[in-house]
């Protein structure tokens, strides 16, 4: 773990640029981004509110829901260490959210506000270049979720899952992947105990 949140966050820019953070972008860095902690169960955003902040996972685990009529989660999205959180189109456009972020443990992020982003990092080369290359990704990985829910088995999504991100299912419980694969936890436990047993 690097000696600060900071650290963490720059490092992590640095791995995702062509060419690495100079000192004065590296204080930009620190200036616009401020600490914020979250307690487990804590809300970083909820249903109806404008996500008015955009946070960088230090540490911690958050996931994204939406709740249907009889009360159930939906999990859309789940947030680690190194994972940004935060719901796009909100923050863009300053609309409703539809959605909650809640911390599913003690959380610590790296958050910037919506001026803050308008007004310095936004006029900043390596954001840009950031986030064209976060969007690109994201855009993909969604694709990839919708072309797999549509085409695959539970069992093929299940190892496909397991394949990309195998630290989540260390992090997560059993019906929180289910419900982010769109699957019952049911099938999720009948699907892990035939591959247990080979």
């Amino acid at each position: 773990m690097s000696d600060s949140p900071f650290d963490q966050i720059i490092t992590y820019i640095n791995s995702q640029l062509a060419e690495e953070l100079s000192e004065e972008e590296k204080e930009i860095v620190k200036k616009t981004f401020k600490p914020k902690r979250l307690r487990k169960h804590q809300f970083m955003l909820v249903e109806g509110e404008v996500c008015k902040i955009a946070g960088f996972v230090v540490e911690g685990a958050l996931k994204q829901y939406t709740v249907d009529e009889s009360g159930k989660e939906h999990i859309l999205n789940l947030y680690i260490e190194n994972w940004w959180a935060g719901d796009r189109e909100s923050y863009a456009n300053g609309t409703p959210s539809p959605y909650y972020i809640e911390a599913f443990e003690e959380t610590q992020l790296l958050v910037v506000s919506k001026l803050d982003y308008d007004n310095v990092l936004s006029k900043q080369r390596f954001m840009n270049d950031l986030l064209r290359t976060l969007i690109e990704r994201n855009s993909l990985q969604l694709l990839k979720r919708v072309h797999s829910s549509k085409t695959l088995s539970a069992e093929q999504r299940l190892a496909d899952f397991e394949n990309v991100y195998p630290e989540f299912l260390q992090r997560f419980p059993q019906h929180i992947i289910a419900s982010y694969l769109g699957m019952t936890k049911e099938t999720f436990s009948r699907i892990r105990a035939k591959s247990a047993r080979g």
